[in-house]
């Protein structure tokens, strides 16, 4: 299960960082401005076209577990969305296409997430509701925070998440050659909570500071959060799923004994 902790979220942060993120320098730090009406206007657009995003990765899960679809292939497929959506130009023209992109990549991720969530049913069923609504509440909770703090709070953290992110591609590539424990399999997916949890305080900013200097780029925007969600769920999901299964066979032992 420690696997399915690998891809997500990481893969898009190597991606992203070839584009780049927009400059800043420690005089932006003190800009403690309230946020513009046109900003205010393009975070309503990012989290519309998130919400968007959340029900093309469910349809993607009800595709797998109706089909069996997901796996290796629509992991790769979602990768390849990521890039050939990055590399698009952000011409009005080609919006639509770009929109298109961002519901392809969540119902690919969906998908890829369907053998997961497939195998926390068969353990225990409420896991996934409990997962998905503690994901939900600590993002509208952190994604609150960065929107409501004074400008640029958190930006300081890019450095070190971004320090973070190196750690844990560095963990998973010594597992692969010498072999991974469940000590670090279980630090990994912890850390890497902690992880993600601060991307969404530190790319909530971002956004505002981007759209601040004119980028309205909001269907990248929402890609960004939306990675956050789903890299946030996958950890909660396997956490909460290990702490029912022990629970489980804790339980069998007592009616054996």
């Amino acid at each position: 299960m420690a696997s399915y902790t690998s891809n997500y979220g990481r893969g898009y942060r190597s991606t992203n960082q070839s584009f780049g993120y927009a400059s800043w320098d420690y005089h932006t730090l003190k800009n403690l401005r309230k946020i513009s009406p046109a900003v205010q206007n393009h975070l309503k657009r990012v989290y519309l076209s998130l919400s968007s995003a959340f029900v093309a990765a469910a349809v993607g899960v009800y595709l797998h577990l109706v089909w069996n679809i997901g796996g290796l292939l629509t992991g790769l497929a979602f990768m390849g969305c990521l890039i050939w959506l990055l590399s698009i130009p952000t011409y009005s023209y080609n919006e639509n296409k770009r929109i298109m992109l961002l519901m392809a990549a969540a119902l690919l991720n969906g998908a890829s997430l369907g053998p997961l969530i497939d195998i926390v049913i068969n353990i225990d069923p409420s896991v996934l509701a409990t997962a998905f609504l503690g994901t939900g509440l600590a993002f509208v909770c952190f994604s609150g925070a960065a929107i409501l703090a004074r400008r640029r709070e958190f930006i300081f953290l890019g450095g070190l998440l971004g320090s973070g992110v190196s750690i844990l591609l560095w963990l998973q590539f010594a597992s692969a050659i010498f072999g991974g424990s469940n000590s670090i399999h279980m630090f990994e997916t912890y850390f890497g909570l902690l992880l993600f949890l601060g991307y969404i305080i530190f790319d909530t900013q971002m956004i505002i500071e981007r759209a601040d200097n004119g980028d309205y780029d909001y269907v990248k925007h929402s890609l960004e959060l939306f990675t956050d969600f789903a890299a946030v769920f996958v950890r909660l999901l396997i956490i909460m799923t290990r702490n029912a299964a022990s629970r489980s066979e804790k339980e069998k032992r007592k009616r054996r004994d």
